[in-house]
């Protein structure tokens, strides 16, 4: 996402991901061609992983981080290779216990520069196994976006409430890492931002955080649940909010920000702060045998692909990779002109047998059909 204030000054740091592969790795897609796009578009390369207390056979080299809390295994990171073609890259895994398995998939699309990032984590703490995925979508330059991908979750799993008071140690974090983000930028002449829309499952709780217009959404029986409402300034509370800050909200293509921004909520942003917080709105959802699925998506999927065809494209296909792939490639194809970035988690709920009477097994046991 770009804002058009900015178009002048964007900088390019295009395709640096980050992908963690947890045991019992699906598959992934590094170096090939993306053909259903375009043709003789070359996949990025640009990889990197953060691994929690599983083991990875690679070729590249590998530094272990010991600093992390004691609570959680020590981390592991492979440094991405310089690659400045951006482009295409997907990938997949499956939790050890089989509980869910998670695809994701991240394209350039028609935009010059690469501005989304994604982070995918999972590790244990105070015994309950901890997954965070979050989809982080930059506007006028990439830095905001890239900040949040390498500290945001950091800084959530250090939080002293992160497992006692989900809610709380999030929006404390979400805003804190947003002071941290600005004052590290404070000598620049940069003033980017970024959305944030993140899914945090803690045991069989899960917290669906969201700053700006990246959306994360549900799927219970074939239907599809918004985990997140969309910041836009034209959201009759966001506007009262704004103008009651002392802000204006503008017609300029789109509803925006002083004219200026097309979102009511951001990371970053310093111009703007004062309007344009970093506060999620949160909301909770038990996991249950109703949950199937969970999709977290930049603006690029939803500006062409409502919830709903979200929901049955995922579940049209069988692993979360090929669903994120096939939301990526949707979107290309109806029409969307911005960076493109989804990930999709299917929930593996274990099928339970009704149970038998005494009496009924008795029947079963010396009928002529068991009665071998």
């Amino acid at each position: 996402m770009v804002c058009t204030s900015c178009l002048g000054s964007v900088v390019v740091e295009a395709g640096q991901f980050g992908i963690f592969q947890a045991p019992r790795i699906v598959r992934y897609a590094v170096g090939r061609q993306f053909n259903n796009f375009v043709p003789n578009l070359i996949a990025t390369r640009n990889i990197s992983y953060n691994i929690w207390d599983c083991r990875v056979t690679t070729r590249r080299k590998m530094m272990a981080d010991t600093s992390s809390m004691a609570k959680q295994g020590p981390v592991l990171d492979v440094k991405p290779e310089k690659d400045d073609d951006g482009g295409y890259a997907s990938g997949g895994w499956k939790s050890e216990d089989g509980r869910l398995s998670c695809g994701y998939s991240s394209f350039r699309g028609k935009r010059a520069s690469m501005e989304d990032f994604y982070d995918i984590k999972t590790s244990k703490i105070d015994g309950k196994t901890i997954c965070l995925f979050g989809i982080f979508d930059g506007h006028g330059g990439s830095r905001a976006a890239e900040y949040l991908k390498q500290n945001l979750f950091e800084n959530l799993m250090k939080h002293p409430e992160f497992v006692t008071n989900t809610k709380h140690a999030i929006s404390e974090t979400y805003q804190q890492t947003d002071r941290d983000f600005l004052e590290s930028e404070k000598d620049s002449l940069r003033d980017d931002g970024s959305t944030a829309s993140t899914a945090v499952l803690v045991g069989n709780h899960l917290y669906a955080a969201n700053v700006g217009d990246s959306r994360t959404i549900v799927s219970k029986k074939g239907k599809a649940i918004p985990l997140s409402q969309d910041h836009k300034p034209n959201r009759s509370d966001e506007r009262k909010r704004i103008e009651n800050a002392g802000g204006v909200i503008m017609w300029a293509g789109t509803w925006r920000v002083g004219g200026v921004l097309a979102m009511s909520r951001a990371f970053g942003n310093r111009m703007l702060k004062q309007y344009v917080v970093a506060e999620p709105e949160i909301q909770e959802e038990v996991i249950d045998e109703e949950l199937e699925l969970l999709v977290l998506a930049s603006d690029g999927l939803w500006d062409v692909v409502p919830n709903e065809d979200a929901v049955s494209l995922a579940e049209s296909e069988e692993s979360p990779e090929a669903a994120a792939r096939k939301l990526t490639e949707t979107a290309f194809t109806r029409g969307s002109a911005d960076n493109i970035t989804c990930i999709v988690v299917k929930f593996h709920h274990k099928k339970t047998e009704p149970e038998v009477s005494q009496q009924e097994a008795k029947n079963l046991s010396t009928s002529p059909a068991h009665n071998f």
